[in-house]
């Protein structure tokens, strides 16, 4: 076994030794499954409407209570979290994406590293919530136009964190030694570069996955976001204020699922981060 695998299995041992860790992972898997399995583990249809049994409370028959309609809490707050889920994917994959393209090429390419650098310090002296609902206004409110606003809104996180990730590994030897020698630009990039990326990329993507998360459900708040359509939990904190005295939880609910799916995240990324930080791997 090689030194870098005996020291990320001892590290990977640590992390599950950590019970912050072992809970965000424990919530996490939770909201997946019950997202991935929501036409089987929903007692009742997501939209199903009954008026006889509207703003009824926490039962049996309704373990989260009914909203306004007579939908039932527990099977909306469920499917809600299929969307959730579906945006923060597609936020992490395009912010990914966009992120190692402009990081890179700024890191690496110093003829680019200025116009690069003043287009992301721009991107982010606007508020992530303020430049997402710009987009999805220019763009208009659909589930995919949220993805490609928020997408866009978080890039430059990401190109940041790439940005001085790749200034640093520029540097080393080896990047030196593979230009020196003639190696095609792609190859070194792909072969020397992005390999030694993948831990800072695959940290910060989970701390992006947990923002998204949360401002998907700011959007939908604001009425923003996806199709009204959809059950969010976005919408159903909306639709609950009315009833915030009368019908609690309305809003306990969905806000409960934002609040455990958005540590749960927090959580694992502190986690990843202790493991591939160089530092606390020599203090261990």
């Amino acid at each position: 076994m090689s030194a870098a695998a005996a020291s990320f299995l001892a590290g990977s041992r640590q992390l599950l030794r950590n019970p912050a860790v072992l809970m965000g992972a424990a919530i996490l898997v939770l909201v997946v499954m019950a997202a991935l399995l929501a036409p089987l583990v929903a007692p009742y249809a997501p939209n199903k409407l009954s008026i006889a049994n509207k703003l009824q409370s926490p039962s049996l028959l309704h373990p989260f209570g009914t909203d306004e309609f007579g939908r039932d809490i527990l099977s909306r707050a469920i499917f809600a979290g299929r969307v959730s889920l579906m945006v923060s994917l597609g936020v992490v994959a395009l912010s990914t994406v966009l992120g190692v393209i402009l990081g890179v090429a700024a890191g690496f390419f110093k003829s680019l590293d200025a116009p690069i650098s003043r287009l992301l310090d721009a991107m982010m002296s606007f508020p992530d919530i303020l430049l997402a609902i710009a987009l999805v206004a220019a763009l208009g409110p659909s589930l995919t136009t949220v993805i490609i606003a928020l997408g866009i809104t978080y890039a430059p996180r990401l190109a940041r964190i790439v940005r001085g990730s790749t200034l640093v590994l520029r540097e080393m030897p080896y990047i030196e030694a593979a230009i020196t020698l003639g190696l095609p630009t792609w190859q070194v990039l792909v072969r020397h570069l992005l390999l030694n990326l993948a831990s800072p990329i695959l940290v910060q993507a989970t701390f992006v996955f947990a923002s998204a998360m949360l401002a998907e459900a700011s959007l939908s708040f604001l009425g923003v976001g996806v199709s009204t359509d959809m059950p969010t939990w976005g919408t159903m904190l909306a639709s609950g204020r009315e009833y915030m005295n009368s019908a609690p939880w309305l809003m306990v609910f969905p806000g409960l699922a934002i609040v455990a799916s958005v540590l749960s995240l927090q959580l694992l990324g502190d986690g990843l981060r202790d493991l591939v930080d160089p530092r606390l791997t020599k203090e261990r």
